[in-house]
C-alpha cells in the first residue's frame, strides 16, 4: 500500500490510497451526490475532509466554482480536489460539478428551498418549524432512494423469506426501529425476534445457524453492542444484514448485505434521530419485498392475525 500526503495549512495528513480507490469504484450517478459526500466525509482526513465540508456547506457555490476557486475556498490545492473527486466516485471535477448542479437544481424544482441547516430559534413559529422538518425529511428520503442498492434489498428479502428464524439487533433509538420491523414480519408469519439487550441478543445470536438471518440496525454503524450481536450471528453461519448510514462502518464491514440510508440533521434532531424515517422506509420496503415472496403464506397469516385482534377494536360511537 502506498500512502499519499495531502496538503493542509499546518502540514500534511496521510490518506490511504487504497481506501480512496475503493471509494472511487462505487457506481456513479448524478443522484445522491451530496448524500455520498456526507456519508464519506467521516472517513476522510485533512484536506480531503475540508473539501467535503466546504462542498456540503454551500453546494450551489461549489457547483459554480472552478477547480482553482474551490481549492482556494477550502484552503487546499487543485490536486486535492481531483483526489476528492476520485474518492467520491467521479473521474474528474467537471463530473462532480455537473452532479451537484443537477441535484441542487432538482431540489429547487421540488420546492426544497428551506435552509435545512438553519438553527431553529425559540421564537420561530410552528409553521416555519414544520417547513424545515418537512424539507429535511423530504431531502433525506430522496437521498436514501438514491443511495439504496435495490439489489441488496432483493438479496435481504430472499434471505428473510426463506429463513427459519430472523433476529433483529439494535440499541436505543435503533431498537425502536427494529421492534417495528419485528412486528411487521411477525404479522405475516415470519419467525422474528428483536433484541436490544446485549446479553439476551448474544445468547439468541449464538443459537442461529445457516439459513437464519440477523439484521443489525445502527445509523453510525459503530454501536458496539449491535456489532457484537451481528458478529456472533455471522460466526454461527447466519446471513447478516446491516442497516446503516455509513457503508464503510464497522457494522457494514462485517455484514453480508448492506442497506444504506441518509439523514438530514436539524436543530434538536441530530443525524441519529433524523435517520429514523429513512430507516423505517427502507425496512418497510424490505418487509413488502418479503411479503411479495411469501404471498400466500403472508396473506393467510395477515388475515388470521387481523381477525385475532378485531374483537378489541372499539365500536363506532362507543365510550370508554
Amino acid at each position: 500500500m502506498v500512502d499519499h500526503e495531502v496538503d493542509t495549512p499546518a502540514g500534511t495528513a496521510v490518506v490511504d490510497a487504497d481506501a480512496v480507490d475503493r471509494r472511487g469504484a462505487m457506481a456513479v450517478s448524478s443522484d445522491g451526490v451530496l448524500a455520498r459526500v456526507r456519508a464519506g466525509a467521516g472517513e476522510l482526513t485533512g484536506a480531503l475532509r475540508r473539501v467535503a465540508e466546504h462542498v456540503l456547506s454551500d453546494p450551489e457555490a461549489a457547483a459554480r466554482a472552478t477547480i482553482v476557486e474551490l481549492a482556494e475556498r477550502s484552503g487546499t490545492s487543485p490536486a486535492t480536489i481531483t483526489r476528492f473527486c476520485r474518492a467520491m466516485g467521479f473521474e474528474g471535477y467537471a463530473d462532480l460539478r455537473l452532479g451537484i448542479a443537477a441535484e441542487t437544481g432538482r431540489a429547487r424544482s421540488a420546492g426544497w428551498t428551506v435552509d435545512i441547516g438553519r438553527e431553529i430559534q425559540p421564537s420561530d413559529p410552528l409553521s416555519r418549524v414544520l417547513d424545515q422538518i418537512m424539507a429535511a425529511d423530504t431531502r433525506a428520503m430522496h437521498d436514501t432512494a438514491a443511495l439504496l442498492d435495490l439489489g441488496e434489498v432483493e438479496r435481504a428479502a430472499v434471505a428473510i423469506a426463506g429463513a427459519s428464524r430472523v433476529n433483529i439487533f439494535g440499541a436505543s433509538g435503533s431498537a425502536l426501529v427494529g421492534e417495528e420491523m419485528q412486528f411487521s414480519l411477525h404479522r405475516i408469519g415470519v419467525a422474528a425476534w428483536a433484541w436490544s439487550d446485549v446479553h439476551e441478543g448474544l445468547a439468541s445470536a449464538a443459537l442461529l445457524g445457516v439459513g437464519d438471518v440477523a439484521l443489525g440496525i445502527s445509523h453510525t454503524g459503530q454501536t458496539r453492542e449491535t456489532i457484537e450481536m451481528l458478529a456472533e450471528a455471522g460466526s454461527r453461519g447466519a446471513t447478516t444484514v446491516a442497516l446503516t448510514g455509513f457503508p464503510r462502518s464497522p457494522l457494514a464491514e462485517l455484514a453480508d448485505i448492506v442497506l444504506v440510508t441518509a439523514s438530514q440533521a436539524t436543530t434538536f434532531r441530530p443525524d441519529a434521530l433524523s435517520a429514523r424515517h429513512p430507516q423505517l422506509v427502507v425496512l418497510d420496503l424490505l418487509y413488502i419485498a418479503v411479503a411479495q415472496r411469501t404471498h400466500d403464506r403472508a396473506h393467510a397469516a395477515f388475515r388470521r392475525t387481523a381477525q385475532a385482534v378485531d374483537g378489541h377494536k372499539a365500536e363506532k360511537g362507543a365510550t370508554s
